[in-house]
């Protein structure tokens, strides 16, 4: 087969570098084999999904979870655990009675987010599900039909909108929060909250991930929220300003040079760590002190003025918008 030509494309800015991804991928993986998986899950909303055994419960309650997932930590999991506690020990049960799940939920208020919000979130979600079996299996069917991971991602979160009326809804045009609890991927955001669901359910079950659906987890993109953001510009991942879409195409894609079978399985530990470390986004002796990507943060790096990147074609393809084939999705 013959190799492609490197297309070239020059820094933006001065001092910017290409990522040297031999040492990079020894520092992630550093960084990944030394996370405290059981203290960072306790502070992360996917650890609500580990509380219940049925899948069916734990498809539902990752769409509730992912959906509000935004803002301060503490109060995502408080308002979380309220909700939960409402809706009782099998969610999936509770949303087939609408009538219950709109009492269970009044007075619920988080952000822009109210409770007939979140309410018809769920029955939408288990109406989908009843319809498919699965949501899994709703997904695997959009992704063959649109052929691309953005175009299946919209017509998934679009079923689920319209299953029950969330923006259809009396007074839901006059307020925020229903188009933004459950956004379309189309629009000018990068859809984090919808491709952190994703990944709890793709990526193979390994303790925090669950591993339910039939997708193959090279189609995932990272969700990239401001500690990845941060963290990807400081390894050279991308230059990028914005929390777009095409920002997490391009982080995805400098990951998946590090492991193309499964590239956002570095999106909790590096997360985390973003958490941890209250990344600076500049050279801090202080706040920089025992960072485990510092060996390779752009900011203790020598400068070098008008470099050069040679990247190779896949590290720029659009994982969302190439075609899937049907094969790619496991039945």
């Amino acid at each position: 087969m013959r190799t492609a030509t490197p297309t070239v494309v020059r820094a933006r800015a001065a001092g910017a570098r290409r990522p040297d991804f031999v040492a990079l991928k020894a520092t992630v993986e550093r960084v990944r084999s030394r996370c405290d998986v059981a203290a960072r899950l306790a502070r992360d909303p996917v650890s609500y999904l580990h509380r219940y055994s049925d899948p069916l419960d734990q498809e539902l309650v990752g769409i509730l979870a992912s959906s509000i997932a935004f803002g301060n930590v503490k109060t995502i999991t408080q308002k979380l655990e309220d909700a939960l506690v409402r809706l009782g020990p099998r969610p999936s049960q509770t949303a087939d009675d609408s009538l219950r799940v709109f009492a269970a939920m009044h007075g619920w208020v988080h952000r822009v987010f109210r409770g007939e919000d979140l309410a018809r979130l769920l029955i939408g979600a288990r109406r989908v599900q009843r319809a498919h079996g699965t949501l899994g299996d709703r997904f695997a069917a959009d992704l063959a039909a649109a052929g691309s991971l953005r175009g299946a991602l919209a017509q998934f979160a679009g079923a689920i909108r319209d299953a029950a009326g969330l923006l259809t809804s009396p007074g839901a045009a006059s307020r925020r929060g229903p188009a933004h609890l459950l956004p379309d991927p189309h629009g000018t955001s990068g859809s984090k909250r919808l491709l952190l669901y994703l990944r709890w359910m793709v990526r193979p079950a390994d303790g925090v991930d669950l591993g339910l659906w039939p997708i193959p987890p090279s189609l995932l993109l990272c969700p990239v929220d401001t500690h990845i953001h941060k963290l990807s510009r400081n390894l050279g991942l991308t230059s990028r300003k914005d929390l777009s879409w095409t920002t997490a195409e391009e982080i995805t894609a400098g990951l998946a040079r590090l492991d193309p079978s499964d590239p956002v399985k570095y999106d909790f530990p590096l997360c985390h760590l973003g958490m941890l470390q209250r990344c600076p986004s500049r050279k801090d002796a202080a706040r920089c002190e025992g960072c485990g990507v510092k060996p390779v943060c752009r900011h203790w790096q020598t400068p070098r003025r008008g470099a050069v990147h040679l990247l190779p074609p896949q590290a720029l393809t659009k994982r969302s918008t190439k075609k899937v084939s049907a094969s790619a999705v496991r039945r």
